[in-house]
């Protein structure tokens, strides 16, 4: 089970505000992942978010999966578990969750989608439960680190290309 800790992209927060058009259907994407070797407890199809390594892995088979670099929870804010993906959403506008707004009172309440102060960036991928998304960022210098309240950062051309290649339901699986 997925211990819970707020997150800098509260999924309640995205689901609530988004204007955008929720996607369900995978459509082929041109490869902007690296592809590596892998070998781990995964079908094919399945997010694999390794947060000692900074790195999420989408599942190929065969061995083999496209890895990206990622931001992941600063200390005491990261998890591990297993989810799904309950939604996708481009350009989602973004609300503080109060764990976040308590810590940043003069952070905007609302954020719009697209905005450069949007911390969602070009996409999210929300996981079941409502507390944690994979999604893009407009800091990119914050990739590679332990950054976040717990939810998975990418470069916005990754999440782009992620968002493409997986659909609602696909497993995501965070160890550390």
């Amino acid at each position: 089970m997925i211990t819970l800790f707020r997150c800098i992209a509260a999924t309640v927060a995205i689901s609530a505000l988004s204007f955008a058009t929720v996607v369900t259907a995978a459509t082929p994407a041109s490869a902007r992942g690296e592809m590596v070797p892998f070998r781990a407890e995964a079908s094919a199809g399945t997010i694999v978010v390794r947060t000692n390594e900074r790195r999420l892995y989408l599942v190929l088979g065969e061995g083999r999966a496209l890895m990206y670099p990622v931001g992941v929870g600063r200390a005491g804010r990261q998890w591990a578990g297993r989810s799904v993906i309950d939604g996708k959403y481009i350009k989602p506008a973004w609300a503080p969750p109060r764990d976040i707004a308590k810590a940043k009172p003069s952070i905007d309440f609302v954020h719009a989608g697209g905005a450069p102060n949007n911390p969602m960036g070009a996409a999210a991928l929300t996981l079941a439960g409502g507390q944690y998304a994979i999604h893009g960022t407009n800091d990119p210098r914050s990739i590679g680190g332990f950054v976040s309240y717990g939810c998975i950062r990418m470069y916005n051309q990754d999440i782009t290309d992620l968002f493409e290649r997986v659909s609602v339901g696909t497993p995501v699986m965070v160890v550390r």
